[in-house]
């Protein structure tokens, strides 16, 4: 016998009642967690990233350091953290060929400024509003919001301590074309956004002037690799480095090597940042690492010798020149040219 329609409507309203759960709420966008910002937000991320259970990211951060963040992460939370570790040009290269072949399975990036900007700049970046970020220098926030930087890879020059002494080692640029530097000195062989900076910063002309003169007289070796140049200061193969990043001379000092940084004014520092994907396949857990980056880790970067961007775990008070990565990206062509003519080529 056919239902009539008032028994119908009366079976769906009871259903309605009882059964209220039945009709599930629709799980919550990327660009809507990214936006959220109520007082359970940490909450709300916290389960969400739980359930999803693991984070895939991709980054240049060294396999210990890396090894180190990861542990306190999935301890805190519960969400097992899958990390590729490559140079920020490879990371890059991949993010952009997956995205481009329809594949969705990097949720975060941690790596180099300019890289990062790339990202921005192909539209594959969501942007974060993250309580966390009140306390981060404002440089390292960009207008867009859709990268942050977490760390600064400071620049510097670096000596071996055994073979030079303090009141010996150069005050400036110009101090390095005495003729007692003559073969003992050497440079990163891809560092033409240091040179770019630095060429910009001190004058084109001038600059690319003094740079033909120290090639000249004095010669420069190049090396291939920050950690490297460090270490062969360190075994006494390279008296003095233009080039090194300060926190692995920090790092080597603290183990006892013989090796000192300074920084030859105006110091050159460039951003590291950390981003969410917008195709994020975990989004709780992509916006809970950024949100880990930003506070949580930076006093494990501070442990290691790195130089955090949050002000409360430690001023960013030093002398430097940031690297704009906006400006590396419209100028780097002519700065590798430059690197290329007057570093490279006539240092062989």
């Amino acid at each position: 016998m056919p239902i009539s329609y008032s028994r119908f409507a009366l079976a769906i309203a009871l259903a309605s009642v009882l059964a209220p759960s039945a009709v599930s709420q629709p799980a919550p966008t990327l660009a809507e967690l990214a936006a959220y910002n109520g007082p359970d937000r940490s909450e709300r991320l916290i389960a969400g990233a739980k359930k999803e259970g693991v984070i895939n990211i991709y980054s240049s951060i060294t396999v210990d350091d890396m090894k180190l963040i990861s542990g306190v992460f999935e301890k805190k939370y519960g969400v097992k953290l899958q990390a590729w570790r490559a140079s920020s040009e490879s990371i890059l290269q991949r993010a952009m060929v997956e995205a481009r072949g329809g594949r969705y399975d990097v949720d975060a990036i941690e790596t180099s400024a300019a890289e990062m900007e790339s990202l921005h700049r192909e539209k594959m970046l969501q942007a974060i509003k993250s309580p966390m970020l009140a306390d981060i220098v404002p440089a390292a926030v960009r207008p867009h919001g859709e990268w942050v930087g977490d760390r600064l890879n400071v620049i510097t020059a670096g000596y071996n301590t055994n073979l030079l002494k303090p009141q010996d080692v150069p005050k400036t640029y110009e101090d390095l074309l005495d003729p007692k530097w003559k073969g003992k000195l050497a440079i990163e062989a891809d560092d033409a956004v240091w040179f770019g900076a630095l060429v910009t910063e001190m004058g084109e002309e001038k600059a690319v002037k003094y740079f033909r003169e120290l090639v000249r007289r004095n010669g420069l070796s190049l090396r291939k690799g920050h950690t490297l140049l460090a270490n062969l200061i360190v075994s006494e193969e390279v008296p003095f480095a233009l080039t090194v990043y300060d926190y692995k001379v920090k790092q080597l000092k603290r183990s006892g090597a013989p090796i000192e940084w300074l920084v030859l004014p105006p110091g050159i520092a460039r951003f590291l940042g950390s981003g969410v994907m917008k195709r994020a396949p975990h989004p709780h857990a992509a916006i809970l690492f950024f949100d880990f980056m930003m506070h949580d880790a930076q006093a494990m970067l501070v442990e290691h010798d790195f130089t955090p961007t949050n002000v409360k775990v430690k001023p960013l008070d030093a002398p430097y020149k940031l690297v704009d990565p906006a400006l590396v990206l419209d100028q780097g062509d002519k700065w590798q040219k430059l690197f290329d003519e007057i570093i490279v080529k006539g240092s062989r």
